[in-house]
């Protein structure tokens, strides 16, 4: 798939923080769902099912929380200067969605993305990017906060693509969740780590209780990107489905201190039924998740899973 999307990052990690743009082929299908309770977003009503526009220019994803949307500014003004965007009798109009996530409680929190770092995520977007870790929005990114951030741990951006035949699912996934992530096999793969150990190791439900972060201090966001032939309103059910993946593999997910976001873009070129369709985007987020993880490194003190290890 990425080699019909492209994919760009600005990182800074001197500050800990980013954002990363996808751009998808020219009258791709693009809708949204969101079911964290604290999103922070640009343009997503214009993604609900019934509603006019069909395809998008540019999404972002970005640090910064509220601040970083101002990113959003940068990519606007390269695609009008481009040419791009949705045709008027007055010039071209570009379609931008943005969503955020809260990482202001790493680095340095006065320093957040802007018009000139969306630019700079635009201008290095690219085919088959791939590249995961501490990259793009997931710069600043942390997992397993319910139990406060001295014993969280990195979490980053993470990319995965699914195959079935010729139906195709890449996900773009930033994490920084509440929740700790956890394996296939049941077992914690990353989070809440304290003396040696994760801390929900033998009590799960010590997870259960109010995390020890402020409102909003999160967030997790994917881009599910395929060659499924669907309109907008399949789109709309499948960004749905896509929160699946993030509830397998992420424990507690979608708590009022989330504001998780998903947004399925499709090229609309192979016909399959929208259950395998379902399936694919499930499990290539869950891929991103672990992605996300295993290709971190320590940042500013918080350990990532390759220093535990």
């Amino acid at each position: 798939m990425l080699k019909q999307f492209k994919i760009g990052h600005y990182s800074d990690i001197k500050n800990g923080t980013g954002c990363t743009v996808i751009i998808p082929p020219e009258n791709s299908v693009c809708s949204a769902a969101v079911l964290g309770a604290s999103p922070g977003t640009r343009e997503l009503a214009l993604l609900q099912a019934d509603k006019k526009i069909q395809s998008i220019n540019a999404l972002l994803l970005t640090g910064g929380s509220a601040f970083g949307l101002n990113a959003a500014a940068g990519i606007v003004a390269e695609l009008e200067h481009q040419n791009i965007g949705y045709k008027t009798n007055y010039g071209v109009v570009p379609i931008v969605p943005a969503a955020v996530i809260f990482d202001l409680n790493v680095g340095n929190g006065a320093i957040r993305p802007g018009p000139g770092e969306g630019k700079e995520a635009l201008k290095n977007a690219v085919f088959d990017n791939f590249k995961c870790g501490n990259i793009g929005a997931g710069t600043g990114a942390t997992i397993g906060k319910w139990a406060g951030l001295q014993n969280a741990m990195k979490g980053g951006f993470g990319v995965a693509q699914v195959e079935h035949g010729e139906l195709k699912a890449c996900a773009a996934v930033v994490l920084n969740s509440v929740g700790d992530v956890i394996a296939r096999n049941g077992e914690i793969l990353a989070g809440a780590y304290n003396n040696g150990k994760f801390m929900a190791l033998n009590n799960p439900q010590s997870r259960w209780g109010e995390p020890v972060v402020g409102l909003a201090e999160n967030t997790v966001l994917c881009a599910v990107m395929t060659n499924a032939q669907i309109n907008k309103q399949q789109a709309a059910y499948l960004a749905g489905k896509a929160h699946f993946g993030i509830a397998h593999r992420i424990m507690p997910s979608h708590t009022s201190f989330d504001g998780d976001v998903a947004f399925v873009l499709s090229t609309s070129q192979i016909p399959a039924g929208i259950d395998t369709i379902a399936s694919i985007i499930i499990e290539s987020v869950e891929n991103a998740i672990f992605e996300a993880v295993v290709n971190t490194t320590s940042l500013f003190g918080i350990k990532s899973l390759n220093d535990i290890k």
